[in-house]
């Protein structure tokens, strides 16, 4: 049952965004459309938020949580905003179909990866910050009611990561010109579209909250020899930058440094013009990765440059030890932003899922204070 009160809603509706005509065989069929469930409370702050999730995840994981209390949906309803949650282009309520998107990765069925970075990080955790997580509500492992729960709420990821933002680009331009100035909130995979929603109408997207975005910049790291379930494409190699506990990419995943696709930059990048990465000569702490920045001389990211924009990260997470990459990524292209850690906020042991942790809702109150000063 849900901990939170009861919450009056004005509106709620189910309506799609986006898409391109495109022949597939004989017909013209619309892809990339994009699923939007809509809820307007009663009671509003007349402010709005979009909720983006994140890979082998859809909508449903801000509804409710794994241990089946209200979600971050319930939070910001509760705190007066205008929700919009979304399915991601070809995932979940979006519809998805080989033939129409490609390949798919398998998420359903990757439990040992589930178990080592979403749920039960402090006895599979295989990086320096993974033994401080007890936020998980469960054991976190295969077998508890919790766990199972979560896994049949894992869906199939497109494999082709440039069209899943191709597609979110043009679907979140849709929806942001239908409901007027709002703010974006995407975790994870779908952390890097705050950058495309906030490059496409910079004017309209009044803050972004990247949870836990994808990266770090450039490069994919892998923690003691084992490779994330996305990543089993990649090769990676020891280099005399990385530490003990990790091994980084041989070759670059984000050609655009925090996407796959194409950001505005200043100046601008020629056609199939790609940034050059540079290895952060500033040296880390023992537990933090050493990442990438753009080779000098910087292009800017005049659009980003004009939106609020938060990176939030979790204190036990995989992301952790990377995070500030991405934070040093925007700072050197000129993006003025904050970078907070959890931890520094006295809101500890969370993990990459803190959507669904015991704290969850503790969460989303530090979220809504940030948004209270920043939109």
């Amino acid at each position: 049952m849900s901990n939170n009160s009861p919450i009056n809603l004005k509106d709620h509706k189910i309506f799609f965004v986006g898409g391109k005509n495109q022949k597939v065989g004989k017909n013209n069929i619309v892809k990339g459309k994009m699923y939007v469930e809509s809820f307007i409370p009663t009671k509003t702050n007349n402010k709005k938020i979009i909720l983006i999730h994140g890979g082998g995840q859809s909508g449903a994981g801000f509804i409710t949580t794994a241990d089946g209390r209200g979600g971050w949906l319930h939070d910001f309803l509760s705190h007066g905003y205008s929700v919009y949650i979304v399915d991601q282009p070809g995932r979940a309520r979006s519809g998805y179909s080989n033939t129409l998107y490609g390949e798919y990765m398998d998420r359903e069925t990757n439990i040992d990866d589930a178990e080592r970075r979403f749920t039960a990080m402090s006895k599979k955790g295989n990086w320096p910050q993974a033994k401080l997580h007890n936020q998980w509500p469960g054991s976190g492992l295969r077998g508890d009611k919790v766990f199972e729960e979560y896994m049949a709420s894992q869906v199939n990821t497109m494999s082709d990561r440039v069209y899943i933002e191709e597609m979110s680009k043009l679907a979140l331009a849709e929806l942001i010109d239908l409901i007027g100035e709002t703010a974006v909130l995407g975790h994870s995979q779908g952390g890097p579209f705050c950058w495309l929603a906030a490059d496409v109408r910079p004017d309209k997207v009044k803050a972004c909250i990247a949870v836990e975005p994808n990266g770090p910049p450039f490069f994919n790291v892998s923690y003691g020899g084992l490779n994330h379930s996305h990543l089993k494409n990649q090769t990676f190699k020891k280099n005399n930058f990385d530490k003990d506990w990790y091994q980084t990419s041989s070759e670059p995943d984000r050609p655009n440094g925090i996407t796959y696709s194409p950001l505005t930059y200043d100046p601008p990048l020629k056609d199939k013009e790609k940034l050059t990465p540079e290895i952060d000569e500033n040296k880390t702490a023992e537990n933090l990765v050493q990442c990438f920045f753009q080779k000098k001389p910087v292009r800017k990211l005049s659009n980003l440059s004009k939106v609020k924009i938060l990176i939030l990260t979790a204190e036990a997470s995989y992301h952790s030890p990377y995070d500030h990459g991405t934070s040093n990524f925007l700072k050197q292209a000129g993006v003025k932003h904050d970078f907070i850690r959890l931890e520094d906020h006295n809101i500890k042991g969370n993990g990459h899922m803190m959507m669904h942790e015991k704290n969850s809702s503790e969460i989303a109150g530090f979220i809504d204070l940030w948004l209270k000063k920043n939109y």
